[in-house]
């Protein structure tokens, strides 16, 4: 699977994007997705992710009740959504895919992901 994210961009707090991630290959509806950000000098941190049929959300506490996950499996591709962006937002933010279990313990880690995104950098200003 191979993945590729877009839609980052530099925003006011309190701004809006929308990123996206776009697979190819015949299976991605296999996949549990999942999004995660990394900021300058920091690991990367997980944000969302979302089950195969779309029937089951995870969000990180710092992103919760502003950032909204979802995919279209018909189309290849996992959304994140977010609202009411903050400064402390700002970081490249990644697609990934597991073929996993959607065990809490387990979509928040990054070691549990077979495949990355290149990454969209989203830029917050205050």
């Amino acid at each position: 699977v191979q993945l590729q994210a877009s839609g980052g961009g530099l925003v006011q707090g309190g701004g809006s994007l929308r990123l996206s991630c776009a697979a190819s290959g015949r299976t991605f509806s296999s996949y549990i997705m999942g999004w995660f950000r990394q900021a300058p000098g920091k690991e990367r941190e997980f944000v969302s992710a979302i089950g195969r049929s779309a029937g089951i959300t995870y969000y990180a506490d710092s992103v919760k009740g502003r950032f909204t996950i979802s995919r279209d499996n018909n189309k290849n591709s996992v959304y994140l959504q977010m609202n009411s962006l903050k400064p402390e937002d700002t970081a490249v933010y990644y697609c990934a895919a597991r073929a996993g279990s959607f065990w809490p313990v387990l979509i928040t880690n990054t070691n549990e992901y077979d495949y990355w995104g290149q990454g969209t950098l989203v830029t917050v200003s205050s």
